[in-house]
């Protein structure tokens, strides 16, 4: 039983250093410093603005296909 107790709390100590680790890790600002923090700031912006770019062109295209639908279906009713 002396084995079983010293082997649970060497599992337990094992697990609360892998939590400990793995929270470190999957935080990357935790332990940045201000110039790399504005690099990753800088980043990230420029990331968004190149998504926020691609989402306005394809509202653009959406925009433009259906007004090109209505335009076409007016121009049908008239002729018809």
């Amino acid at each position: 039983m002396a084995e079983r107790g010293a082997l649970e709390r060497a599992i337990a100590r094992v697990g609360r250093r892998w939590r400990a680790a793995s929270h470190v890790a999957r935080d990357p600002l935790a332990t940045v410093d201000a110039a790399a923090f504005r690099s990753l700031a800088a980043e990230r912006l420029r990331a968004l603005e190149r998504d926020l770019a691609e989402v306005r062109t394809r509202v653009n295209g959406l925009l433009f296909v259906v007004a090109g639908a209505a335009v076409t279906q007016v121009v049908l009713r008239l002729i018809a």
